[in-house]
């Protein structure tokens, strides 16, 4: 019988992929300046930082000038700079989000901190780049710009001042310790104004001299929230406050500061009107950090991914050499191979390069999908104000844009002969259209990426550090694994902890736009399966299925006192559900990266020994992280559909629908074959017994047929999932890996 997979000796890995692997997969390998941009990162990251975290600064809550030694090396690589649109001094036209990501990824394969000290600057930025004037947007992002040859100015170091010094920051952003108030308003004049801000974990702080400030209004003249640009030269007070004595991240200044200064009111980012003798700001604090935390959370997501990646060739150095200066001469199991010797070792670090592999993926597409998403979100924004279009006006026209999102997709799916393709160019050629269709998607792969790629991603560090034995939480283990493994718990509590990323997703996922593109991939990973079995695929599409008839169940079901089990407030079920999808989308896109790979690899000649190699373990990666994906999402779903329903009890009824074992025996002459069934599907009272040993009667599964069908197929998809695992596993004993890390320890 033939197999889904030839068991025929294939190619398999030969070295560790490099940027020619990574420019196809993560397409960007048409971006000559991209591809300059991880170099020029990459010599800082294993140069200079790499040096400074080596020699001990990381020991250190100041921010000391070896730290400060590295701002000027991000300036000179061009690092600084690629924030910028090219009119304020930036080398690269059009969105970054997959240019800033690649930074962070290249920064955070050496240490964290490093990366939030340069995505902090951007941070801090970020509002007067999205929402700020165009007055503000020339004067503080040029000033941002390192100074050219010759050219004798104050740089702007920016630091974005949000959460506020109450108990466990950063839960709550909506709530606002910061204050501005009106303090002069001449007849004729600007107003000044008065702000007070008390901030927290405010990164950067040890130097910046521009902060972007979240306040609320303290005046009967000033309405709501905002944000607002504060000087170190504002007249008032600027107090750094104390540095927060944090275990991780070391690399950026972070402190608490106290700030009391007085701002002209054109400070306010985005500007404002007056009514009535009321300053109403363009922007609350609120539209302000949408704005912003909607694009940055993908980057930090993918500094967790980099930490995951790096830390595959240190633990496969440190198994293979485990024994040597011991027994076991060269040429020896024992010295060549060493802990490899061994299953253990190999199919955990297979599960740690398969989650970083994934979430790296889930990452860089939503990356891209950003920078697509971008110019089409401007585009919306000028039809909109063209017509008019504010509030709920607004809200009303975005919603019928939906259903024209949701026309497109059933016309593409129907056969060319059968669809209206003058109405389907259009809708296409539709910029509005093609925003709904990426704006669904992308407020679910961003909160996806940010709360899997941290929280599972921080918990496989763990597993990365526990493979280096005593070493990996050494100060001196290579590739500072110990130390990337606390800078993830950080990660997973940047721009809102996993809390609000779930409940984002919560909301998101039910979006039918997105539920209609959702079937759409379900179909596409059943085609990819029907090509490249090995895979995983269509396991991948069954737990698809099976996520999505669990969440039409449970919207509409009760559990066992009659309450709605699919509501905002009942995150015991909508959290857990959102766990599922983020596993779904991680290995989703893994598979589709990896067919990237072996359709565009085979047109580059560096690419041509090893390509073969290359798809083959990266085919069994994705198979072992779809089974993976595939079991959480069985176990969170089954759970969900059978836990709130009450397990039936023995009571009178109960106990009188069981059968005896004497009636069976007495039946058994009559239908032959009877005690045996009965035995496996029904309660069987014993001698002896009122009833069976056990909590009650087996549960009545009427209604849930096809979620119990779906249940047994998904385990069924299964099969060969750890015969990948295997080959993966046995592709670590053979791969070829320098003599040392091209980064000091």
């Amino acid at each position: 019988m033939a197999t889904a997979t030839d068991t025929q000796a294939t190619p398999s890995l030969q070295t560790l992929p490099g940027d020619d692997v990574r420019q196809l997969m993560w397409r960007f390998a048409e971006r000559y300046d991209l591809a300059m941009l991880v170099q020029a990162t990459r010599t800082v990251a294993r140069g200079p930082v790499a040096r400074v975290v080596a020699a001990g600064a990381r020991n250190s809550h100041e921010w000391t000038p070896e730290k400060a030694s590295l701002l000027p090396a991000f300036d000179e690589s061009g690092i600084t700079a690629a924030f910028l649109d090219p009119e304020h001094g930036g080398f690269i036209d059009g969105p970054k989000n997959l240019a800033l990501s690649l930074i962070a990824f290249e920064l955070s394969w050496v240490d964290a901190g490093a990366a939030t000290s340069s995505l902090a600057g951007n941070l801090g930025l970020a509002p007067i780049h999205e929402r700020g004037t165009p007055e503000q947007r020339d004067h503080y992002l040029a000033l941002a710009a390192p100074p050219k040859a010759g050219e004798s100015r104050k740089q702007v170091r920016a630091a974005f001042a949000l959460t506020e010094p109450i108990p466990f920051v950063g839960v709550e952003t909506g709530m606002l310790g910061g204050k501005v108030r009106v303090v002069e308003w001449k007849e004729g004049q600007e107003p000044i104004l008065q702000v007070e801000k008390r901030g927290r974990f405010i990164t950067n702080m040890g130097f910046a001299n521009v902060v972007t400030a979240a306040v609320e209004s303290d005046d009967k003249r000033l309405k709501g929230t905002c944000m607002i640009i504060l000087e170190d030269t504002d007249p008032g007070t600027w107090d750094r406050g104390t540095p927060t004595k944090k275990l991780v991240h070391q690399l950026s200044s972070t402190r608490d500061p106290v700030l009391n200064v007085r701002v002209p009111a054109h400070r306010i980012i985005g500007g404002y009107t007056v009514k009535e003798g009321v300053i109403i700001p363009r922007y609350s604090h609120g539209e302000m950090i949408e704005a912003v935390f909607r694009r940055t959370r993908v980057t930090v997501g993918l500094m967790t991914s980099a930490k995951l990646l790096s830390a595959v060739e240190p633990v496969i150095m440190y198994a293979r050499r485990r024994f040597r200066g011991g027994e076991g001469a060269p040429g020896t199991p024992r010295y060549e191979l060493g802990l490899q010797q061994k299953e253990d070792v190999l199919h955990r670090l297979v599960d740690v390069w398969a989650t970083g592999e994934a979430s790296a993926s889930l990452g860089f597409v939503a990356a891209r999908l950003f920078d697509e998403l971008d110019p089409l979100e401007r585009q919306k924004d000028q039809i909109f104000a063209g017509r008019n279009l504010t509030g709920r006006a607004a809200l009303k026209a975005l919603a019928a844009t939906q259903q024209e999102a949701l026309e497109l997709l059933q016309l593409s799916a129907k056969p060319p002969e059968s669809r209206d393709q003058k109405r389907l160019d259009a809708l296409q050629a539709d910029p509005l259209v093609q925003f709904a269709l990426l704006d669904s998607q992308a407020n679910v792969l961003c909160p996806a990426c940010k709360l899997w790629n941290t929280g599972h991603g921080a918990n496989m560090m763990r597993e990365a550090v526990s493979l280096m034995g005593g070493y990996g939480v050494t100060e001196d283990c290579p590739g500072f694994l110990g130390q990337k493994w606390m800078d993830a718990q950080l990660e997973a509590t940047y721009e809102g902890p996993e809390a609000v990323q779930r409940l984002q997703l919560s909301l998101t996922m039910t979006n039918e736009l997105f539920l209609a593109q959702y079937k759409q991939w379900i179909a596409e990973m059943g085609r990819i399966a029907s090509r490249r079995p090995g895979t995983g695929a269509c396991t991948l599409a069954t737990a698809m299925k099976l996520w999505l008839w669990t969440l039409g169940h449970l919207q509409t079901a009760t559990d066992a006192d009659g309450s709605k089990l699919y509501h905002k407030s009942r995150q015991s079920v909508t959290f857990p559900l959102a766990d599922a999808l983020c596993w779904l989308l991680a290995a989703r896109q893994f598979i589709l990266d990896v067919l990237e790979l072996e359709e565009k690899g085979a047109a580059n000649p560096s690419l041509a020994d090893g390509l073969p190699g290359f798809v083959n373990f990266f085919t069994d990666l994705c198979h072992v992280q779809s089974a993976r994906a595939a079991g959480e999402v069985g176990r969170i779903c089954a759970e969900l559909v059978h836990g709130f329903n009450r397990h039936p009890a023995w009571d009178q009824a109960s106990c009188n629908a069981c059968y005896t074992a004497e009636e069976l025996e007495s039946l058994e002459g009559i239908i032959p074959g009877i005690d045996g069934s009965a035995r496996s599907c029904s309660d069987v009272t014993e001698a002896n017994e009122t009833h069976p040993l056990k909590a009650g009667p087996c549960v009545n599964l009427t209604g849930l047929e096809p979620f119990t069908r779906l249940r047994a197929k998904l385990d069924g998809c299964l099969t060969g999932a750890r015969l990948a695992k295997d080959r993966a596993a046995e592709a670590l004993t053979k791969v070829m890996i320098p003599e040392a890390l091209d980064y000091p320890v």
